[in-house]
């Protein structure tokens, strides 16, 4: 698979995540197939790619669509420290158990704008907040028929009022045409040419 493939929304309703609990106030906005070929023991792999990730570092149309966000972002005050987690919504981490909330002190997640919320040996989840939604992204370890496994991506939201879905309704062509096909071809790209790759997965194109 060269980049990611768009699911129906039914593909992460249906599996026993534990973030169903955690976000159940939450909608999902969008689901992805990651182009992320792997073992059973391979999730960690998976989630170290996602800690190091920047999608405003990828692909020179994606980093000029991330910049002109931030660019508004700034001009209209979006992601002040007032407008997130811990200010204008409580982090979901005060829902986890102590148990799932020690699970992912030890991580660091290189975007700034995401926090890392929890992760279990086939669940990672990042969350993010700004004046315009509260979000989840969520990572799964999924497997097929034949035992091989792979990387889901779920978005989680909240939007914050109408100005929040208007938002979400606005960016949603340059999501699902532009922003997620070409991020998940990088991710794709990257888990291919990570050190300890299958000769299956470098093949793929």
């Amino acid at each position: 698979m060269f980049g990611g493939e768009r699911l129906d929304i039914g593909e992460h309703v249906v599996r026993p995540w534990r973030i169903h609990d955690i976000a159940a106030d939450f909608e999902v906005l969008d689901v992805w197939a990651l182009p992320t070929p792997g073992r059973r023991d391979e999730f960690d792999e998976l989630v170290k790619l996602w800690c190091t990730f920047d999608a405003a570092r990828t692909s020179p149309v994606v980093r000029a669509l991330f910049a002109a966000r931030w660019a508004l972002g700034r001009l209209f005050a979006l992601d002040t420290a007032e407008a997130g987690l811990g200010a204008r919504v409580h982090t979901l981490r005060d829902r986890l158990s102590p148990e799932l909330r020690s699970s992912a002190t030890r991580l660091a997640v290189d975007d700034a704008h995401f926090q890392p919320l929890y992760r279990t040996d086939d669940e990672f989840a990042m969350e993010i907040a700004n004046r315009t939604v509260h979000g989840v992204l969520h990572v799964g370890w999924v497997a097929d028929a034949t035992g091989a496994h792979r990387g889901q991506m779920a978005v989680l939201v909240r939007p914050n009022g109408a100005i929040g879905r208007m938002y979400l309704r606005a960016i949603a062509p340059f999501r699902h045409l532009v922003v997620y096909p070409l991020m998940l071809r990088d991710i794709g790209r990257l888990w291919r040419s990570r050190p300890g790759a299958t000769r299956h997965e470098s093949r793929q194109p």
